[in-house]
């Protein structure tokens, strides 16, 4: 089983630019997949928003990313194959993931269809459900439906605790877990009085990082399945 890293190179909250990318590939080994999202909220994208995700691949190609991670859907709730197939075109000749915009589609049946027609090499998904835990039986059945054709990724609320159930009761290969968990900031001074963001973003003196040892363990655990 391969590892790789997934970063964002995209334009909402939680967006970073393509120096990540640099500095990420001068300090890992295993393969960085970018993901492409110019903004936060659905899947419907504009063709101003459009010029921004084919701009992003290609620096993202030029800055040694190993793959790209992008999803886009119609206003009634399918694979947008028309706008894929311009990003795909531009991705090449780079694997493509298309993300959990799948868990928003209308028929997931014949979104994953679409996708192997496309060209995609996976699809990350959660069964169209809260998590991958509840969406488990969907996620089998779209891994029994691929027959091999595209990889079907599960991911969405993995841990340690499910991930044995999941991998096992799906037959899939590759699973997609953030791990994170939180570190308290260094800043020794505080000031408690100012917010920088929404009241409902995270708080001031917390960061969300990748935990290492949950990393390992999930490892251990897809190791020892697969």
């Amino acid at each position: 089983m391969e590892s790789s890293a997934v970063i964002s190179v995209n334009h909402h909250k939680d967006g970073v630019s393509e120096s990540l990318l640099q500095v990420v590939k001068q300090y890992v080994q295993i393969p960085v997949f970018t993901m492409i999202r110019p903004r936060g909220g659905d899947f419907l994208y504009s063709d101003r928003e459009l010029e921004v995700m084919k701009t992003d691949i290609h620096l993202c190609k030029s800055n040694g990313a190993d793959g790209l991670v992008f999803g886009a859907l119609t206003e009634d709730g399918r694979i947008d194959a028309e706008l894929s197939m311009e990003l795909l075109a531009i991705s090449r000749p780079l694997p493509v993931t298309f993300h959990r915009a799948f868990d928003m589609v209308h028929d997931p049946v014949v979104a994953i269809e679409t996708l192997i027609s496309l060209g995609f090499e996976r699809v990350l998904t959660s069964g169209c459900d809260a998590t991958a835990l509840e969406g488990l039986p969907l996620i089998k059945r779209l891994v029994e439906q691929a027959k091999g054709r595209i990889i079907v990724m599960p991911g969405g609320g993995i841990t340690e605790r499910n991930l044995q159930r999941i991998l096992e009761g799906s037959s899939a290969q590759e699973f997609h877990c953030s791990a994170r968990c939180n570190k308290e900031s260094s800043m020794k001074f505080r000031n408690s009085n100012v917010k920088m963001g929404a009241s409902l973003s995270a708080p001031e003196y917390s960061l969300k990082v990748a935990d290492v040892s949950t990393i390992r363990t999930l490892n251990a655990i897809a190791k020892n399945i697969l």
